[in-house]
């Protein structure tokens, strides 16, 4: 079974940085794409990246130029790295796995992680 575990979440201050990591277990990981949403409070969830299994990567708008996706295919690991963070980017952040499409909406979304919450304060 598949199980997507995010960790790294935590309280920031604004214009600080973090990295949230997610840990793949029971699948092969290097045969799924993998993604990031986040849903902050009071809003539906959003599209944050994408990164193929040949490491292309996307972003969505909201976020696009202060957040970096990687991934480690020896390690089952895949990380955001968020700069500049702002009160808004207040979110449970997700991370997800596409054995299809790179995940860029949620109809492409396989599996689900249960997220990490990360907080900016001003």
């Amino acid at each position: 079974q598949v199980q997507l575990v995010e960790s790294g979440g935590g309280l920031v201050q604004a214009g600080g940085s973090l990295r949230v990591t997610c840990a793949v277990s029971g699948a092969t990981f290097s045969r799924f794409a993998m993604g990031w949403y986040r849903e902050a409070p009071g809003k539906g969830r959003e599209f944050v990246a994408a990164i193929s299994q040949s490491d292309g990567t996307w972003y969505g708008d909201p976020m696009k130029g202060r957040i970096t996706i990687a991934r480690d295919n020896g390690k089952n690991m895949v990380y955001l790295n968020i700069f500049n963070l702002k009160p808004e980017d207040t979110a449970v952040y997700y991370c997800v796995a596409s054995g299809g499409p790179i995940p860029t909406t949620e109809s492409g979304v396989d599996y689900w992680g249960k997220g990490t919450l990360v907080t900016v304060s001003s």
